[in-house]
């Protein structure tokens, strides 16, 4: 940096950046110096400030935009992706045995196999359709090629499909049931788990489950091979560089993370590698303080959870998730009790699993949250209830709460989202996306426009931001989801009335973001002062091809003024 100079550390020129300031701006060029924007205009007239030291990037054309936000990342799990071995590319289950005994090869007698799930990635649907076999492989295959060590083909993490069209699939070998203690008279855990038998009433070693997150793999599967400390953290040195290189900056985990991912984000920050702008609430295990007074207990972690919490611009812990839970007793209550008894393991999760709470109890704590101003983050539209009540109880007006993962809003919500002061963030990849036509074919037509509101919004200024929910990763599918509102299995546009121009668009991945993250001042913007946060783009979102949107990606991702990012050479540095 050339901090004895007056001249700028960085000069971007011959571009197209669009600021997204409140006027919209297009300039052709920005300075940077100590991680901030200190010009905007003239790229010529910029040049006239550099010296020998300053950075000279020529954007040959391209577009510039500020860096975006993601409003619901679950940004970890994307590096975690790549850690266990690949069934990918599998047709058969001659095919998978390959694999897996290529694994045994360099694995000790006695040691777990374990690998992603059957099918194909992201979403791992009709992995038994897609095998030539027209069947899932069993306890009898996978021995083969591993009759000394265990063998567990974990099932997918449901929400990548965002429906339950499938149940999810895992498979153990013999070893792995011997080590899991299943055997013919074993029960299944609850009634959303089956375990498959063949013919002779034993296990076959397939399992099916009908619910979104694992169960086997967390309760009988306990002990396998887990995700290690260290594995967390070079999964989440990976994510970041994927997230970056569709100019994501900044994430908000809007689902609260549990310890064990913050002390990966904390790993990666002292190796001096986190280049993602990160605000986290944290995931709270309520059964660790079972029947503790909520005012007693906040008034220990107001300290550090209050406001903005703890942190730098890098990585800053504030405010608390909370979730209503299902009632004592219901089938969601056992299967999340199962779940959370590899606590503090969380598995995919990064969160806690007793994360929810019965209704009342629930506005109890979020109630003494108020008082001490600490910030409440929940997601889908039935916690707008929870938050009238303890808005009656203690104003949260200006307290800018969070509701995620926003879907079928009524004119009625939308008001009331407006009323409360919350930030919200959406789900289009499901609600428009993925079951559209779905949610549009199980309504009555006048409500049609229901269905992710965010024309609505905007005009009643309601705030919100965009948000991948890591599937897939890149921002600007949910981008081209809210001008396009395309549902991907009938090709029809839902709720059309409701999309946004694409300025507004962009200005939900940037400024909405930046509102959510309570940092409106110092990003999401391309403006004299703030952080030099911005992205070299393969293509202008403004006037691309409506299906190309979906396509772009970053050629360079800056974050405070340094490039985190670059693809090939596209974006040439001049010195």
């Amino acid at each position: 940096m050339n901090t004895n100079s007056l001249a700028p550390d960085l000069i971007v020129h011959n571009g197209k950046v669009v600021t997204v300031d409140a006027g919209f701006t297009i300039a052709d060029g920005l300075a940077v110096k100590d991680l901030r924007i200190i010009a905007v205009g003239a790229g010529a007239q910029l040049l006239g400030t550099a010296d020998a030291r300053t950075e000279i990037i020529d954007l040959g054309g391209r577009t510039v935009v500020p860096g975006f936000f993601d409003g619901h990342a679950h940004m970890d799990r994307e590096g975690l992706s790549e850690i266990y071995p690949s069934l990918k590319g599998a047709k058969s289950i001659d095919d998978i045995l390959q694999i897996i005994e290529a694994e045994v090869a360099d694995a000790a007698p006695g040691e777990w196999i374990v690998t992603m799930p059957l099918g194909a990635p992201p979403n791992y649907l009709g992995a038994a359709s897609e095998l030539t076999d027209g069947r899932f492989p069993n306890r009898h295959d996978l021995d083969k090629v591993a009759p000394d060590n265990p063998v567990y083909i974990r099932p997918v993490w449901g929400y990548w499909r965002h429906d339950m069209a499938e149940p999810l699939v895992s498979v153990a070998n013999t070893k792995a049931l011997i080590a899991a203690g299943i055997t013919r008279g074993t029960p299944e855990p609850c009634a959303t788990v089956v375990f498959d038998k063949d013919a002779s009433g034993d296990p076959s070693g397939v399992f099916f489950e009908d619910t979104l997150q694992p169960i086997i793999e967390l309760t009988f599967m306990r002990g396998m091979r887990r995700f290690t400390p260290e594995e967390r953290s070079r999964g989440l040195k990976r994510s970041l560089e994927v997230y970056q290189s569709f100019a994501t900056t900044s994430v908000f985990e809007g689902h609260g993370l549990a310890a064990e991912i913050i002390d990966a984000y904390k790993q990666v920050s002292a190796d001096g590698n986190l280049t993602m702008r990160a605000d986290v609430p944290l995931s709270p295990s309520w059964d660790t303080v079972a029947g503790v007074d909520p005012g007693a207990l906040f008034d220990t972690w107001a300290g550090w959870l209050a406001r903005d919490g703890l942190g730098d611009s890098h990585l800053r812990v504030s405010g608390l998730f909370v979730l209503a839970g299902a009632p004592e007793g219901s089938v969601l209550n056992l299967e999340d009790q199962l779940r959370a008894e590899i606590s503090p393991y969380t598995g995919w999760a990064s969160r806690y699993y007793d994360h929810a709470l019965p209704r009342q109890q629930l506005i109890d704590v979020m109630v003494e949250a108020a008082r001490r101003d600490i910030r409440i983050a929940t997601i889908t539209p039935p916690m707008l209830g929870v938050m009238d009540e303890v808005n009656k109880i203690v104003p949260i007006r200006d307290k800018r709460w969070v509701l995620g993962h926003i879907g079928i809003l009524s004119p009625d919500d939308v008001s009331r989202i407006r009323d409360l002061g919350l930030a919200t963030t959406t789900h289009t990849n499901r609600a428009i996306y993925s079951i559209g036509s779905k949610l549009r074919d199980g309504m009555a037509p006048e409500r049609e426009t229901d269905i992710m509101p965010l024309r609505r919004m905007t005009e009643a200024g309601a705030h919100f931001a965009l948000a991948t929910d890591n599937l897939p990763v890149s921002l600007f599918h949910p981008y081209w989801q809210v001008v396009s509102r395309i549902d991907r299995a009938t090709g029809e546009r839902i709720a059309e009335d409701q999309k946004l121009s694409r300025e507004e668009g962009l200005r939900a991945l940037t400024m909405g973001g930046a509102y959510l993250c309570m940092s409106e001042n110092d990003r999401g913007s391309l403006e004299v002062g703030k952080l030099a946060d911005f992205a070299v783009l393969s293509a202008d979102p403004l006037t691309v091809d409506e299906d190309d949107l979906k396509d772009i990606h970053s050629l360079r991702t800056v974050v405070g003024g340094k490039t985190v990012y670059e693809r090939g050479d596209n974006a040439n540095s001049d010195g």
